[in-house]
This record gives C-alpha cells, structure tokens and sequence, in this order.
C-alpha cells in the first residue's frame, strides 16, 4: 500500500487486526522506498500521519470530529445538509485507542530510520558560492552534482516568505531549467557567466554548486535536501 488515506484511522471497518494489516502494508511500502534512498514524499507524510495520530492521543474530541457522520437530509431553512455525528460506544473507542497505540511507535521508528537516512547524506554533501555572492540571495541558482560524475543539473531557486497566525518562515522553490556537462571549458564559474547571459532579469544571481558524494534518486532525495542546504546558507 503507497499511501494512507488521511483519515484512515477512522474511515471504514473500525477493527485492530484491519488497521493493523493497512498500516504494515503502508510502512512497508515505505521501507522498500527508503532502502531505495527515496526519501521524499515517504518521510514527510509518515511525519504528518504521526503527528495527526499524537493529536488524537492527546485529544479524544479530535478523534470524534474526524469521524464520519451520517446525513440526515437537507435543512430547507438553513439552506445546508444536515449531517448526524455517529455515536462511539465504548468497545469502539477501545479499538481506536488499540490502533493507536500499536501506530505511534511503529511509525516513530521509521521516521528515525528516514532521518537516519537524511542526516547521513545532508553531511554527505558540500555547498560552495561560485563567484561573488551578492546580497541579494533570494534568488539564483543551485547546480548539483553528483562526485566523480560531469553531469550538472542546473536548479533556479527562489525563496519565499510564509506567514500564519502564530509565526513567519521560508519556504523554497527549486526549478530544473537546463542540464549541462562540466568540462576543463565549461566549469562552474563559465556555467554562471552563460546563465547571466541567458537569463538577463537577475544580472548577478547568487550561485551554488552542492555535490552529493553518493548517487541518489535526484528528485526523491537530492532536491529535497539541497533546499534545505539553501535554506541555511543564505540566512
């Protein structure tokens, strides 16, 4: 099974052994995925399921607003549908609780061996500037490269600002636009030159070479882990 339905605790038959086998089959399919060094979207949604799941075992009115309900029929005065809560006897709850607590320390353990992972290959990998870095480093470029390998892949990165109701933070975009081969010629300071001339509207882009010194899925793993890289270099 590749992936959990967000609500998969509550939706469907309400039994230990069931959840039980959806889970498993879940985190198997996560595991094959890690063993394949594929980190990403694996790890961040074990991560998001685990934390839905500690929210319930703090909360058990979370539990029940994530319930299904049953409509009932249309309320013509209000205008909507009227939908009735389904009752969780005890015997239910006492299922929910099972599942949970068998869930928590299974997925806990998976999402340490996926940072485990993470962590080994984030000191794996060297971020240099190419050039001069301006001050302006929220836009630019990352070219990433594999050790003892020629092939570049050329990223066009921009960050941004998000903010909600509690706090501010960054998030990151990263683009594929080219894919070059380096060469005594074409090194990494000509590769910025031709990409300032290509790409007139950032006339002095800040540039970085990351270089993983192993081979990984470029898209499941090496992104997802450059940005982070980005992320801390230009703070």
């Amino acid at each position: 099974m590749k992936n959990l339905s967000e609500n998969w605790i509550t939706e469907g038959w309400i039994d230990f052994e069931y959840k039980k086998y959806l889970l498993l089959a879940y985190l198997g399919h996560v595991g094959a995925q890690f063993k394949e060094v594929k980190l990403y979207p694996p790890l961040a949604d074990l991560i998001q399921h685990y934390s839905k799941l500690k929210k319930f075992e703090e909360n058990k009115e979370q539990i029940k607003a994530a319930f299904p309900k049953l409509l009932q029929g249309p309320n013509w005065n209000e205008m909507k549908m009227d939908f009735k809560p389904l009752v969780m006897d005890d015997e239910m709850m006492k299922q929910l609780e099972e599942i949970i607590a068998f869930s928590l320390p299974q997925m806990k353990n998976y999402i340490e061996d996926g940072k485990n992972i993470y962590d080994f290959l984030e000191q794996e990998m060297e971020i240099e500037p190419i050039g001069i870095s301006p001050l302006y480093q929220k836009e630019g470029y990352a070219l990433l490269s594999f050790d003892n390998s020629k092939e570049i892949y050329i990223y066009r990165y921009k960050i941004n600002l998000f903010q909600n109701s509690i706090d501010t933070f960054k998030g990151i975009m990263m683009q594929l636009i080219l894919k070059v081969r380096r060469s005594l010629v074409n090194t990494f300071e000509q590769i910025k030159l031709d990409l300032i001339k290509t790409y007139a509207e950032l006339p002095n882009p800040a540039t970085y070479s990351i270089v993983c010194q192993h081979q990984i899925p470029l898209e499941e793993s090496f992104v997802p882990i450059s940005k982070r890289i980005l992320l801390k270099k230009v703070e």
